[in-house]
């Protein structure tokens, strides 16, 4: 039997490397520890319009909403049609004016004399201010966007009134600015305020400042731009970051409905970049078609602890639900679905406030240099362990290790090497669960060259040779369990590789993400199963356990004929790995049924962090089994798809770790979680098939004895 040989030079790169990348995990989970105030905010036209239609004060809502724990109101600009509904000002189509007149309706002598001689255009829009603090603002706003060209100022009597040359429907929703009165009112209510300006046409410094001028003296806790881009892009946005950075204003970027990186706003990532990624949280809102459907009320407050946990949101968007429920009020609906909300997230150990920043962390070039170099070193190690020639050359190895070593370090000691961190990473994800699988199987092959030496001895000798006992069911299981844990702690080094090469505060903020995600579910399994194919005979349950060559072996399962089932089977088992890869990685490309999500918020409220269903139900349980399979001496090829299957549950540990947003510790224990019940799930099946396979052989003997 060929012995693969691990090289100790490489192995112990592998360690210095691993070591490098604790040491980044630690610092990683220091910086994350220290982040961890959310700002909880609700629209302040959402309780407008619920004060309204609940037939409620304004003062009345804003005090509840208070006392049930929101932190912020999100201000918008304003706009003709909010500031018409609420009797601020009148806006009147030309036409209209002139229809009146004509119907008598119009009794006032000045709008009389005008529209008389002929000074009222059908074809623009009169507006006339009610509350006047309110109006020139609006006007002020009006000018700095459509220019003073479009703008006419009439003096009416003792009223000046706007001519403005524009198109009634579109007009009425244009964009006017924050309203101070709305600032003014969050404010005496003692809430901070998260500003919401939209960005000018052909935006100027002068624009830019003309907004933050409008919010000094309110508590801004932060700015999340409305609109298809941020404020000042593109010719200002360097004012706007130095008007922010002034102020010490956070920027929120609104996490995409994909849940993928972000909403694209144009110029949200030179902002970001500009102002500095220390000043930057992630926000998120619950869409808008999807919140009806999170009944109770309950789901929607759980989705929240779930979603700040794992993602690191730092700014909560409520939306208000439309619709009473569960026998309350409208009103009472949303206080207590506040309430319930901001509590739980203080019982998670989350204050709340303005919203919390991951300070600007990026680790030590050294010691990112040291990750890649152990990279470099399982790269090579893995080669050399499905290659035999390459393993009977140390000499080659080195050479290989140190040409990559070199050529992965250097960049990243000069401080660059991106691309060559996302190879690392992408590397690590692949490579240290196959490893771990490989090193199992190495150990398998060991224990049946021993035993054949053993059988070997007592056939040589005057002795009979005795017959082996069945392993006793008990004694395997014990076997599997610390198998399982031992190779659960080898890909978890990959897992620390993975992260020692991307975390950096871009990649906690998801500006940078990992790619890759959906092929780290397949690659492990191809790797494994070269390695597998060079070490045993699938096809044939032979005694004579040699090396084979994993493409003679390839080539004949191709040239083999195939029956209708086992065609059958390979489409069923095409179509598994399909819906593998579909659900897998940030975003789903199949729905998850309501069966499965309620599976999840079981799992969710039993553990600090959901294991992962791939690992629980899949993986380990399998891992058990493979175990099982070479003590109970099954069909090689059966041995081979157990072992290919518990891959899976290896290789998503480490996917896990991809997931950058999601805080170090909770990936760390997402993993034990579920190597723990993985592992006592597949200790059924185990049970099952052993009282089975004995029950059916004592029927057999009984049957022959008959």
């Amino acid at each position: 039997m060929k012995k693969f040989l691990y090289n100790r030079i490489l192995i112990a790169a592998i360690f210095v490397g691993l070591i490098a990348s604790l040491i980044i995990a630690y610092q990683r989970h220091v910086v994350e520890t220290k982040n961890m105030q959310i700002d909880v905010a609700v629209d302040y036209d959402s309780l407008w319009n619920l004060a309204e239609r609940e037939g409620l004060s304004l003062d009345d809502v804003l005090i509840a909403a208070k006392d049930a724990g929101i932190t912020s109101i999100a201000i918008y600009d304003t706009n003709f049609t909010k500031l018409a509904g609420r009797g601020k000002v009148v806006v009147l189509p030309g036409h209209n004016i002139i229809g009146n007149y004509y119907s008598g309706a119009a009794v006032d002598t000045n709008w009389r004399k005008l529209i008389e001689a002929g000074s009222i255009d059908p074809n623009k829009i009169y507006i006339i201010g009610h509350d006047m603090d309110v109006y020139a603002e609006a006007r002020d706003d009006l000018i700095r966007r459509i220019g003073t060209e479009r703008v006419n100022i009439l003096n009416i009597g003792d009223n000046e009134v706007l001519e403005v040359k524009a198109q009634y429907g579109p007009f009425m929703a244009y964009n006017l600015g924050i309203p101070t009165e709305e600032l003014e009112t969050a404010k005496n209510f003692g809430f901070t305020i998260l500003a919401r300006p939209s960005n000018y046409f052909d935006c100027s410094e002068d624009d830019v400042k003309a907004v933050f001028e409008r919010l000094d003296g309110y508590p801004i806790s932060e700015i999340v731009f409305a609109g298809a881009e941020v404020l000042g892009n593109s010719k200002a946005i360097a004012t706007t970051a130095d008007e922010m950075r002034n102020r010490g204003i956070t920027f929120g970027l609104i996490e995409a409905t994909t849940q993928l990186q972000f909403y694209h706003q144009a110029g949200m990532q030179e902002l970001a970049r500009t102002l500095g990624y220390n000043h930057v949280a992630r926000l998120y809102a619950i869409p808008s078609d999807e919140q009806p459907k999170l009944l109770p009320v309950s789901t929607a407050v759980t989705r929240w602890a779930s979603t700040d946990h794992e993602r690191n949101i730092r700014i909560n968007l409520l939306r208000i639900y439309e619709r009473p429920l569960g026998g309350l009020s409208l009103f009472d609906t949303n206080i207590k679905y506040f309430r319930d909300t901001t509590e739980l997230l203080r019982s998670k150990g989350y204050s709340l406030g303005a919203a919390s920043t991951f300070e600007n962390y990026y680790p030590s070039k050294f010691l990112r240099a040291l990750v890649v170099i152990g990279v470099a070193a399982a790269i090579v190690l893995y080669l050399s362990l499905i290659s035999k020639w390459l393993n009977n050359n140390t000499k080659m190895q080195l050479i290989f290790f140190g040409v990559m070593a070199a050529l992965m370090a250097i960049p990243v000691l000069m401080g660059a090497g991106g691309k060559v961190k996302l190879f690392a990473a992408f590397a690590a994800a692949n490579l240290f669960p196959a490893l771990a699988i490989i090193w199992q199987l190495d150990s398998i092959r060991f224990m049946q060259l021993k035993e054949r030496l053993k059988l070997r001895k007592i056939k040589g000798s005057d002795r009979t040779m005795a017959v082996k006992e069945p392993t006793p069911i008990l004694q395997i299981i014990i076997l599997a369990l610390i198998a399982l844990i031992v190779t659960g702690a080898m890909s978890m080094a990959g897992a620390a590789y993975l992260s020692g090469a991307l975390s950096d505060v871009e990649y906690f903020l998801e500006v940078n993400i990992f790619r890759g995600i959906k092929l780290t579910f397949i690659l492990p399994l191809i790797l494994v199963s070269i390695a597998f194919l060079q070490r045993f005979n699938v096809l044939e349950n032979s005694p004579d356990i040699k090396n084979i060559n994993a493409i003679a072996q390839i080539k004949k399962i191709l040239n083999m004929p195939v029956s209708v089932k086992t065609f059958i089977g390979f489409i069923i088992v095409c179509a598994a790995v399909v819906v593998l890869i579909a659900r897998s990685g940030h975003t789903s490309g199949m729905p998850v049924s309501g069966t499965e999500m309620q599976f999840r918020s079981f799992l969710e409220n039993l553990f600090y962090a959901r294991p992962r269903s791939k690992e629980l139900l899949i993986g380990h349980p399998a891992f058990m089994l493979a175990i099982m399979a070479y003590f109970q001496k099954w069909s090689k090829s059966i041995f081979f798809i157990l072992v290919i299957i518990a891959t899976i549950g290896q290789g998503s540990m480490v996917e896990t770790f991809a997931h950058m947003r999601t805080p170090i510790f909770m990936s760390f224990i997402r993993g034990i979680d579920g190597l723990a019940l993985g592992a006592a799930i597949g200790i059924i099946p185990m049970v099952i098939i052993h009282l089975y396979m004995k029950n059916k052989s004592s029927f057999e003997q009984l049957k022959q004895y008959q």
